[in-house]
């Protein structure tokens, strides 16, 4: 696939997965960048969106991995809340060739607003956990498998959808939530995965070339929001959330 495309194409694509990985691994929204640079590259829809969930993947683990090392999110006592959401996530991408996507176009950008809205506005939004509303059995079992297919299904704005419900239902704070949600970000990208690719939709060579610029995005991007916490995820998720807003709207 290398040989297909010409070179300053393949840069934009591994700057852009770099980019991607860095925002995703705080604010969620990497796709935004990496999505649209894959469709610019010539490649089509499906293979779009395929290729971006094996270059995800890397992202995803990478930033996983660096807030697991500093403690900020046990990975034993989560797993059954990934498993759900890679079920999700497989269920949805199987369904998506089936399924109108019209009404998701129309219905997120309002609810990626009301997002920004709440975590712009919302008082002591910060690093100290509230108090739960759900139970984390309730959480996993209602809340993770529905993120999860949407993922499957179509995919922008996953991790602020995670970010909300960490903070709103589960009670964390912004930073153990942006932790919290890039494993469950990973589970649900490799449950899509794992089905694109099945479906033989995948470039594997730009997605590697592309996983491992994410990778390095998503651990400097990491590194920083463990170091800023809600100083730097807060304003950056709403403006990640705002921008992608508006880029769903003028598609």
């Amino acid at each position: 696939m290398f040989s297909d495309l010409a070179t300053e194409l393949i840069l934009l694509l591994a700057v852009a997965a770099f980019l991607g990985g860095f925002i995703d691994s705080i604010a969620g929204g990497g796709g935004l960048i990496t999505v649209p640079a894959l469709l610019l590259a010539g490649f089509s829809p499906v293979q779009a969106l395929g290729t971006n969930k094996l270059q995800g993947l890397f992202g995803a683990a990478s930033a996983t991995i660096a807030y697991a090392s500093k403690g900020h999110v046990d990975l034993r006592k989560q797993l059954p809340a990934a498993v759900m959401s890679f079920l999700g996530a497989f269920c949805g991408a199987a369904l998506a060739t089936v399924l109108p996507g019209e009404w998701l176009h129309a219905a997120l950008p309002p609810m990626l607003i009301v997002i920004a809205v709440y975590f712009a506005f919302k008082p002591n939004m910060d690093d100290v956990d509230r108090a739960e509303r759900l139970s984390p059995f309730l959480f996993g079992l209602m809340i993770v498998p529905v993120i999860g297919f949407y993922d499957g299904v179509f995919g922008p704005g996953t991790g602020s959808f995670f970010m909300l419900s960490f903070v709103a239902l589960a009670g964390y704070g912004v930073l153990k939530a942006t932790a919290h949600t890039k494993l469950l970000n990973l589970a649900s990208n490799l449950g899509g995965f794992a089905f694109f690719a099945y479906a033989g939709v995948v470039s594997w060579q730009i997605g590697i070339m592309m996983g491992a610029c994410q990778f390095l995005g998503a651990r400097v991007g990491a590194g920083l929001a463990m170091k800023n916490g809600a100083r730097l995820i807060k304003p950056l998720l709403v403006i990640t959330c705002v921008v992608l807003a508006i880029r769903l709207l003028l598609d």
